[in-house]
């Protein structure tokens, strides 16, 4: 169970996954010893999972983003599209949704042209039908999140 001194540490190394331990200390007011406990407590919980780079989609050549909605061709079939499709490296983030979609897909590809050719692997690996929506502009993703809970 997380307490505000806990939160207080997921929301400083949220916004910034690099911080010392002495940067947290401060911005915590504990000692560098006790941050350094609740991190590992934090950790061994599984409340951190990980700790992860942010990288620029198109620095590495992958500007163009976009999320598709995959829909069973037949109801019948088994619900194993996610399995099906995680050789596809593109597909960054695969959710289960409420709604006429079984899943939403988050893409990143090179061209509108790699767009089409990911569509078609998709559609073909998992049986099923898409519904496209390409992003135009991000405003802001990858924010810390806000672990809410009780503060002093």
């Amino acid at each position: 169970m997380t307490d505000a001194v806990d939160i207080r540490i997921l929301e400083a190394i949220s916004a910034d996954a690099r911080a010392t331990l002495a940067q947290l200390s401060d911005k915590v007011g504990l000692s560098v010893s006790a941050v350094q406990t609740r991190l590992r407590k934090l950790e061994s919980t599984g409340v951190i999972t990980g700790y992860r780079p942010v990288v620029d989609p198109e620095a590495l050549g992958k500007p163009l983003a976009a999320f598709i909605e995959i829909t069973p061709l037949d109801p019948g079939q088994p619900d194993d599209a996610p399995e099906r499709l995680s050789h596809l490296s593109e597909i960054e983030a695969c959710h289960s949704v409420a709604g006429d979609s079984a899943y939403m897909l988050f893409v990143r590809v090179a061209s509108p042209r790699d767009l089409e050719a990911l569509i078609r692997d998709i559609r073909l690996a998992a049986s099923v039908n898409t519904r496209t929506t390409i992003v135009l502009q991000t405003f802001f993703e990858n924010r810390p999140i806000a672990p809410g809970g009780p503060r002093d």
